[in-house]
Order: C-alpha cells, then sequence, then structure tokens
C-alpha cells in the first residue's frame, strides 16, 4: 500500500490497495472506502469486489465510482457527493496514485458548497 495522504480530518487518499491492506487500514480507523479507479486499468490490479468483498467482511462499506480515460465526469462528482454525505467516516479513496481522489474530493466539496 503506498503513503496514506490526509486531506481533511475525515477523508484521506492513497494509490492502489489490496484486500490484504484492509484490516491494517480498519485498525488506522478508517470505515469506509472509495474506489476512483477502473477495474483492469493496469494488469494485476486488484479487481473492486476483492476489496469490497474484503471490506465487509471487516464491517467496512466500499464503493465504486471509477475515473477513467474520459476523465472526472458530472455523474462520478455526483456520486462522490452522495458517497461523502452517506458513508461512514473516516474515508479512504484510492486510485492508482491518489490523484483522481484527491481531485475527485475537491470537486465534490465545491458541489456540497464546502
Amino acid at each position: 500500500m503506498d503513503d496514506i495522504r490526509q486531506i481533511t480530518e475525515e477523508y484521506s487518499v492513497a494509490g492502489q490497495i489490496s484486500a490484504e491492506d484492509l484490516p491494517a487500514l480498519k485498525q488506522a480507523g478508517f470505515r469506509s472506502i472509495v474506489c476512483n479507479r477502473p477495474d483492469q486499468e493496469q494488469p494485476g490490479q486488484p479487481t473492486f469486489d476483492s476489496i469490497r468483498n474484503a471490506a465487509a467482511d471487516l464491517g467496512m462499506e466500499a464503493r465504486h465510482i471509477p475515473v477513467g480515460g474520459m476523465g472526472l465526469t458530472p455523474e462520478a462528482v455526483t456520486q462522490m457527493v452522495d458517497a461523502l454525505e452517506e458513508m461512514e467516516k473516516p474515508m479512504l479513496g484510492y486510485c492508482r496514485s491518489g490523484a483522481r481522489s484527491t481531485v475527485i474530493y475537491q470537486q465534490s466539496e465545491r458541489l456540497r458548497g464546502g
């Protein structure tokens, strides 16, 4: 797992995580996970289903809001607003490097008036 970068008290970002990282993430205090990476973006990357299932086993919610080659869409930002309003915090967003998870958070906060 890449380094975790805290954006706010309730939201942090990281690069790609694996199902094996989830117990440590839960122990670190994260209560929910948002994946901003499309499945099969890169050979060998863990699928979202593997992350979601491992998170569910630990009592954590996970949502898939992929941001792919078409860039950030209004639908993705709206889905992220919903995730920020509905999911337990603190929340971890991840993608390949953490950059997309940072940008979608910033755009969602603008939409939320934050």
